[in-house]
């Protein structure tokens, strides 16, 4: 039959809908990639097609729906998404106009039925969150209108009255009940055809991210590292025996509503050799993808909703850490943020407020010959070391940013109890019609520890570029164009001190 003659009929195919298995790519930045095979039972003409096991935070500008074989020609006309929980008020609306029994019970009296017209039900299709993609102004007026008309008005022999008389009783509503988040298409096909069909989609609602432990024994720094896989599903919907992916990388995502705002994926890169230590199975597989990297969950896995599921996905022993102590004795106040070179250059004041705490720093070199060697995403990292008794204790956090292969992690994990440093100025000229400063510093450091430890105190040339360093008491290191840094050794209970004088040219 010829298809334009049957634009007018619109056939509702009934599609069981029945499909394999869904397929997950999920993202760090609360977005993920739902793939379904759905079959498709599609007349010749013009019929709808219903999909209502959508997440709650679907996308609908998102969706496709093809053929993968690509030997069906169909075309979708029209696509339509609706999400509105089944209410007492959306009930309602599908009644205005329309009379009702209501159910009135009163204390100490048979229950009675009371007939009433449905004027208006309150119902309010605009969430807060759509208003809010439009614009604060359009917001504002919408809610406006929502605060206006969110209560029912009901008429009871003749009369209106701003609420209901009674609980409603509803008689069956039909087809039109939307008890999930439903996809309908109007689909136009050149003939009768029979296809699994793929549908895809973005949604909200999911993420992950990685986490690490590291522990310590009592004494030494040879480490054992685990990571954690941690994915939480606040899409609306549980996925049975689902296939799982993670994309790595710093893929572009805008915010809805929005544009310029970007979504990073994390960056991560696991090889089955470096995670899998023990000899047993990997659960995860990683391979290139475009410019990212995929981590394929080994085997099908349930995310049911609300639920936050951890995977392990490495484990390595034997890994060295190593830890540093540095002093950066430089403390600038607020009051000093925004200001101009000029002003540096000349104030007196300026960088002579002291910070008496020595950080506490770990090192881990990320290479295979350290028992790693591949990319680690961000997360977090926590340190345990063991005490005599054999028990953890936990000694500090921290995050990582994404770690490539063959690269220094470097985190804080807090302030040294027994080193304590000291900084002070003991000089500072200016000549402004020549173009030159002077500045000296005394930095004391001490040991309060019963072994030796190796300070590394860091100062900060702040007063201009063109800089050199007339006196010293102590070789250094030049780290960047204004930066120092000053190696020392300080044996149990020592104490020592380091001087130098930088001068400036403008």
């Amino acid at each position: 039959m010829n298809l334009s003659l049957r634009l007018g009929a619109l056939a509702v195919v009934a599609a069981s809908l029945l499909r394999a298995e869904p397929a997950l790519t999920i993202y760090n930045a609360n977005f993920a990639v739902v793939r379904e095979i759905i079959p498709l039972n599609l007349e010749a003409g013009t019929g709808e097609v219903r999909f209502s096991d959508a997440t709650a935070h679907v996308e609908p500008e998102s969706v496709i729906l093809r053929d993968p074989a690509g030997k069906a020609a169909f075309q979708v006309l029209e696509q339509n998404y609706r999400n509105d929980p089944l209410t007492q008020q959306l009930l309602l609306s599908l009644f205005e106009g329309k009379e009702l029994d209501f159910l009135v019970k009163e204390s100490q009296k048979p229950d009675v039925i009371v007939r009433g017209r449905v004027i208006r039900s309150g119902y309010q299709p605009h969430s807060p969150q759509a208003m809010q993609r439009y614009g604060n102004a359009y917001y504002q007026s919408q809610m406006a209108v929502v605060s206006a008309t969110s209560q029912p008005i009901i008429e009871v022999e003749g009369k209106l009255q701003f609420q209901l008389p009674g609980v409603p009783i509803f008689p069956s509503v039909g087809d039109n009940t939307i008890l999930k988040p439903t996809l309908s298409w109007k689909i136009a096909s050149p003939k009768a055809v029979k296809l699994d069909a793929e549908l895809a989609y973005v949604s909200g609602g999911m993420s992950w991210d990685a986490d690490y432990n590291l522990v310590a024994p009592e004494k030494g720094d040879l480490v054992e590292l685990t990571g954690w896989v941690t994915i939480d599903n606040q899409s609306g919907r549980t996925f049975e025996n689902a296939g799982i992916k993670l994309m790595a990388g710093d893929v572009q995502k805008l915010a809805r509503g929005q544009r310029g705002e970007a979504a990073g994926a994390g960056n991560l890169r696991m090889r089955a050799s470096s995670y899998a230590q023990d000899g047993s199975e990997p659960q995860f597989a990683e391979k290139t993808f475009d410019e990212y990297h995929l981590y394929t969950l080994q085997r099908p896995a349930t995310l049911r909703d609300r639920e936050t599921k951890q995977i392990e996905f490495v484990r390595a022993g034997g890994v060295k850490s190593q830890t540093l102590y540095v002093y950066d004795g430089l403390q600038v106040g607020p009051q000093h943020r925004g200001w101009d070179a000029r002003t540096i250059r000349e104030n007196a004041d300026y960088g002579t407020q002291s910070n008496p705490k020595v950080w506490v720093m770990r090192e881990i070199k990320n290479s295979e010959e350290n028992r790693l060697g591949m990319p680690l995403p961000k997360g977090r990292l926590r340190f345990y070391r063991r005490d005599h008794d054999g028990r953890l204790e936990f000694v500090g956090e921290s995050e990582i940013d994404h770690t490539p292969k063959n690269e220094l992690i470097r985190v804080y994990t807090g302030n040294a109890f027994d080193l304590v440093g000291e900084r002070k100025r003991t000089n500072f000229r200016v000549d402004s019609s020549n173009k030159w400063a002077d500045e000296s510093f005394e930095i004391t450091v001490r040991n309060r520890k019963k072994e030796p430890a190796e300070v590394r105190v860091v100062e900060h040339l702040y007063r201009w570029t063109n800089w050199e360093i007339r006196e010293q008491s102590e070789e250094f290191e030049k780290k960047d164009a204004q930066t120092l840094e000053f190696r020392v050794t300080l044996k149990p209970d020592e104490e020592r001190k380091i001087r130098y004088t930088a001068h400036y040219s403008w």
